[in-house]
């Protein structure tokens, strides 16, 4: 897979995820578990050079 292509599908899923992490309530195994993700897609799209400014409406 392309390093673009590749950059790419963590965008779309870092996007995904935090629509699922918006409509879920903080306290429950399924948030920290997306939360888990949610960091590390954080760390791919960083080590990428990806500014999360625009991106990140979670902001944790």
């Amino acid at each position: 897979m392309a390093e673009k292509e590749m950059m790419q599908r963590n965008v779309e899923e870092f996007e995904r995820l935090q629509d699922y992490m918006i409509s879920c309530e903080k306290d429950t195994e399924v948030y920290r578990k997306m939360k888990r993700r949610y960091v590390a897609l954080k760390v791919i799209l960083t080590a990428f050079g990806i500014n999360l400014t625009e991106l990140d409406i979670i902001k944790e």
